[in-house]
């Protein structure tokens, strides 16, 4: 050992709830058990239900909990709760659970309850969406691919800009803190009118475009149902003010993709940072690849480097609950899908 001081423990990411006022599903008890942990059980994953005071064991007929680690397999997972009807209780892997929604969908009034990771990874996803804004603000997209020096003095700044986040989730209450440093004015829409803390105003999703009008950023942090698909279309994009730019973390299907790359190529929108496409993954040779001052991120807004111990932590506070001790985090609704 030497006399030099050992380095400061590495900053790590902390789970973000929503803002107060998001849905909630009603509380409902179930029964204790043993949890499986399907299709893989990785090794942080095990010892999250251990730390917690769970049992892992595999699929019987005594199974309680699934903790699901696969981000798709949905008919799979129907196959296992169809032939384990004992199951009382679901952990899905992500934040958005469109990929489950059928499924989910059916559940209502089965009496199990559903979990997923939302609010997990809201401080990387957050992060991200905040690279992209500066990064299309300042006009990256096309800078990296220049190969010559040429000075247009094109470029905004974030600071004092009117901002609005579509979502009210653990996302948005992370961008809101990294936005203040910025004096942005910020704008949330969310299904409910309730205010929401740091935000300078809060609108009903019925009210977008009256918060897209004066807008110089719009940020789309918001789950995707059966009523926010194509959320953003042809005539929410003209209604947002010509160079505005838009940011899409969370999916591709929030935004009608014909009617952005139209906007991009018309000069109206003045920029797109995409972390989700629709189509996923973006095909070789699309529009959005060379599309005017558009940057394209192959949805890592969170890597598996932040995801794992984050799912770690929402998997061992939800066994704490499943055993009884709190409440559910991450509670799915069934009938809203999310």
């Amino acid at each position: 050992m030497t006399d030099a001081a050992a380095p400061a423990p590495r900053a790590r990411h902390r789970v973000v709830p929503g803002a107060p006022g998001s849905r909630r599903a009603a509380v409902t008890p179930v029964e204790a058990g043993p949890i499986a942990i399907l299709p893989s059980a990785e090794p942080a994953f095990v010892a999250a239900v251990e730390r917690a005071g769970g049992v892992v064991a595999p699929l019987t007929a005594a199974t309680r909990g699934i903790v699901w680690t696969a981000a798709s397999g949905s008919e799979d997972l129907a196959g296992v709760l169809d032939e384990h009807p004992s199951v009382a209780w679901l952990q899905l892997p992500w934040a958005g659970v469109d990929a489950f929604a059928g499924l989910i969908g059916r559940a209502a009034g089965d009496g199990r309850v559903w979990t997923s990771a939302k609010g997990a990874y809201a401080q990387p996803v957050a992060e991200h969406a905040l690279m992209l804004v500066l990064a299309v603000l300042r006009e990256l997209p096309r800078r990296v691919r220049a190969t010559s020096w040429h000075v247009d003095e094109v470029g905004r700044t974030l600071y004092g800009a009117n901002v609005v986040i579509v979502g009210a989730g653990g996302i948005a209450v992370e961008l809101l803190r990294l936005l203040a440093p910025f004096g942005a004015r910020v704008t949330i829409v969310r299904r409910s009118a309730e205010p929401v803390v740091g935000a300078e105003r809060t609108l009903p999703t019925t009210r977008l475009g009256e918060a897209l009008d004066d807008a110089d950023v719009v940020v789309l942090a918001a789950a995707l149902t059966g009523d926010s698909r194509g959320l953003i279309a042809a005539a929410e994009l003209q209604r947002m003010p010509r160079g505005a730019v838009l940011v899409n973390v969370a999916r591709g299907g929030l935004i009608d993709t014909g009617a952005l790359v139209e906007a991009l190529e018309s000069g109206h929108l003045g920029g797109a940072g995409l972390d989700v496409t629709d189509p996923e993954p973006l095909p070789t040779g699309h529009p959005l690849w060379q599309a005017p001052n558009c940057i394209v991120t192959p949805h890592v807004a969170d890597t598996e480097e932040m995801t794992v111990p984050l799912f770690a932590e929402r998997i061992a506070h939800n066994v704490r609950a499943f055993l009884g001790d709190g409440d559910f985090e991450g509670r799915i609704d069934p009938v809203a899908g999310y």
